[in-house]
């Protein structure tokens, strides 16, 4: 174990300090990170998908400090600029499903439209419900001090 603790270390250290400014090495680092997290989900009997986990242990890094945003933000930007190409796959999907050209689609696409502005609501409902909590408690806070 403590072989892995140092490579894992040297890793880090390399991620840390040495990484390139290099959009491509960036990117490769996140992706590095997605198959870390795959490697776990299948390793141990975790029900998360490994993009998940992945990505939460890449936020866990930069959330503490261990990981500089500037490490890996030109990777990130690299995924984001060519979006479009993931999503290729789903329209080449429709194309061979003719029906979601038709009054289902337009069912579907409502149901997902109502869906997303209901997520939105209740998201916005609830940072501000808890903005205003914390704000309570924190003017609470400072007039007992």
């Amino acid at each position: 174990m403590s072989a892995f603790n140092a490579a894992a270390s040297n890793a880090m250290s390399f991620v840390r300090r040495g990484l390139p400014e290099n959009r491509w090495a960036q990117a490769a680092v996140l992706v590095a990170f997605w198959l870390a997290g795959e490697g776990a989900v299948r390793l141990l009997p975790i029900p998360l998908p490994g993009s998940l986990l992945g990505l939460t242990a890449l936020l866990v890094l930069l959330s503490t400090g261990w990981l500089r945003l500037s490490r890996v933000q030109r990777g990130a930007e690299c995924f984001l600029s060519d979006m479009l190409l993931f999503f290729v796959p789903a329209v080449l999907a429709i194309m061979d499903h003719r029906e979601f050209l038709s009054l289902l689609g337009v069912k579907v696409l409502v149901v997902i439209l109502a869906s997303t502005v209901t997520v939105m609501i209740v998201t916005a409902l609830t940072v501000d419900l808890s903005y205003r909590w914390i704000s309570r408690h924190e003017h609470r806070d400072a007039v007992v001090e």
